[in-house]
């Protein structure tokens, strides 16, 4: 189990990024990306991918959502974080979790 996700998990996520070309990259940060997660621990991804919207970042909840996965899913545009502290936090322990081929 990777990031304390089952392997089917990781997989059903990564196929709705791997249907929006926009999408060039998502980074896990937080408590999966740092290994001291919590069974209730939310996913916090961020995503990569300057053509990506609004419009289509809520084309992306609503198909995370309609997998019915037991976790909730906290997703942002890396381009539109204005926080440093997060923005440090993302490069420090962030990981990959999804790169478009």
């Amino acid at each position: 189990m990777k990031y304390g996700l089952p392997e089917a998990t990781v997989e059903k996520i990564r196929a709705v990024f791997a249907q929006h070309p926009q999408i060039r990259q998502v980074i896990l940060y937080g408590s999966r990306a740092k290994g001291n997660f919590r069974n209730g621990s939310d996913i916090d991804l961020a995503i990569r991918g300057e053509a990506l919207g609004y419009q289509q970042l809520l084309e992306v909840e609503n198909q995370l959502d309609d997998l019915l996965l037991p976790y909730k899913i906290d997703l942002s545009l890396l381009h539109n974080i204005e926080d440093p502290d997060l923005l440090s936090h993302i490069a420090r322990v962030g990981v990959v979790f999804f790169e478009a081929k």
